[in-house]
């Protein structure tokens, strides 16, 4: 049982929480700034509970749905190989039905919202399951990964007010581009075994301007949420405004950290601009809680 169990929090990543924050920080700061808007107050308990762990839930059903659908790329690819379902520890059956069950407990939280919520919510599982068989397809899959993990801002919209503003789908777009950012350092690691496989990846598409390329995806995330709070017709009241500067200036520092991490394309720096990610997400975020 030990092995077994072993096995599966493997398979959920359990050992790894980058995978759920990097969702869980977009998510919050939209249900902060819904919250402020609609109230003028912080987000109820009850809805911090239910993104919080339905975060984290749908993280972990999304490496199933991953992995049962990596299977044959993974066994090929040094960083995954030794993966549950890639090594043959664990089928590709009890990887999607551990999923299906991850899911279902993250649509029972759903459930205590409201009826926009719940709706979206079905969007949101289409698009989580429609990933991994994006990287056969499109040339840059870690825009369909940015939507799936940005999908957390309109729900949480819904769960406040009822209904998905315009500035909830900006600022899905701003978000896209941080996850674009950040899965194509992921991305450089595994570069050279995915081309071995024909495994579509950004990192791959970029190609010798994937450095530029990270650079320029960072630069849109800040500059288009930055817009979006401070300058655009949706600016949102701010109460201390030289907070969310400060932390402007923290997150652009970050990402200067990132370009000295990445430029020489070494393998293990990439992997580390990837696994330090969250903490530009929790830079924003927090500078949005101080300054609302």
């Amino acid at each position: 049982m030990k092995q077994r169990l072993a096995l599966y929090l493997d398979l959920i990543r359990w050992n790894r929480p980058v995978g759920w924050l990097l969702p869980l920080w977009p998510s919050l700061a939209a249900l902060w700034i819904a919250s402020y808007q609609q109230s003028g107050h912080m987000p109820s308990l009850h809805l911090l509970s239910v993104f919080l762990v339905g975060t984290f839930l749908m993280r972990c059903a999304g490496c199933c749905v991953n992995d049962a659908a990596d299977k044959d790329f993974d066994a090929h690819v040094k960083r995954t190989a030794n993966r549950a379902v890639a090594s043959g520890k664990l089928s590709q059956k009890e990887a999607v039905i551990a999923g299906s069950v991850l899911a279902f407990l993250a649509f029972l939280l759903v459930l205590t919202t409201n009826a926009a919520t719940i709706a979206w919510s079905f969007a949101a599982l289409a698009i989580a399951v429609a990933y991994p068989f994006s990287k056969r397809i499109i040339s840059m899959p870690q825009a369909v990964l940015g939507v799936a993990f940005s999908f957390g801002i309109p729900m949480a919209f819904a769960a406040v007010q009822g209904h998905v503003p315009p500035l909830a789908w900006l600022l899905l777009i701003g978000n896209l581009f941080w996850v674009l950012a950040y899965d194509t350092e992921y991305a450089m690691v595994d570069r050279d075994d995915d081309l071995k496989i024909g495994m579509k990846t950004s990192a791959i598409t970029l190609g010798r301007f994937d450095v530029v390329g990270i650079m320029l995806f960072y630069t849109l995330y800040l500059g288009i949420w930055h817009w979006l709070i401070v300058c655009s017709p949706y600016q949102i009241r701010l109460t201390s405004p030289m907070l969310w500067y400060a932390a402007l200036i923290v997150a652009s520092g970050q990402v200067i950290w990132h370009f000295l991490l990445i430029r020489q394309r070494e393998r293990m720096s990439c992997f580390k601009a990837f696994r330090v990610n969250h903490w530009l997400g929790f830079t924003l975020f927090l500078g949005i809680v101080l300054a609302l």
